[in-house]
């Protein structure tokens, strides 16, 4: 039996990454990608049993390292502005340190597979956000509101600034680049919107 050769997978799983980004999920195989870390399809299968296995592995390592960077230098203690802030900074520095991972879960996000991904990835990062969130209302720093009317609130807003800042130009196609008074007068406005 052949021994796993850890720089050979982590080749196969940013070659992986590329793939699907560029292709997407149905233009993704394991033949492709064999060709492209110059392997036989053969050793692809020595380390993950199919294309799903590939595919769920890195989703789950990927989702725990932004799970990791989501939740440090967190404390579910916080204030609620205090709280939301380190979030927006973890959130806006895995985007920006890890683009193609970002692409990734977007793509995720409309396929098959994401609620495989969440199973694992809401486990970690759930505890910690339930706890905070919690806390929040407990305090009166917010109203109680739906997951989904939340996050529209809290969140979106950054993933479309991110998504400006990559493709480089607005809504209204005009340059953009993100800087940290976009990034904190946007905040201001989602925290003000959000509170009491």
């Amino acid at each position: 039996m052949r021994v796993r050769d850890e720089d050979k997978v982590k080749l196969v799983k940013q070659k992986a990454l590329e793939s699907i980004v560029k292709e997407g999920f149905e233009g993704f195989s394991m033949n492709k990608l064999a060709k492209a870390c110059g392997i036989s399809v053969a050793t692809l299968y020595i380390y993950y049993k199919d294309k799903d296995d590939l595919i769920i592995s890195i989703a789950k390592e990927e989702g725990d390292r932004m799970a990791n960077t989501l939740i440090q230098n967190f404390d579910p203690s916080f204030s609620f502005e205090e709280g939301m802030r380190i979030q927006w900074k973890n959130r806006y520095t895995y985007m920006v340190e890890n683009p193609l991972a970002n692409s990734f879960f977007e793509q995720l996000r409309t396929s098959t597979y994401q609620s495989r991904f969440l199973e694992d990835f809401m486990k970690k990062f759930k505890t910690v956000i339930s706890e905070f969130m919690h806390g929040v209302v407990a305090r009166g720093e917010m109203k109680p509101m739906p997951l989904e009317v939340f996050w529209s609130v809290a969140y979106a807003p950054l993933y479309s600034l991110v998504r400006f800042d990559r493709e480089g130009q607005s809504i209204r196609g005009k340059p953009f680049k993100m800087t940290d008074q976009v990034l904190w007068q946007t905040f201001d406005l989602v925290i003000k919107g959000l509170k009491n």
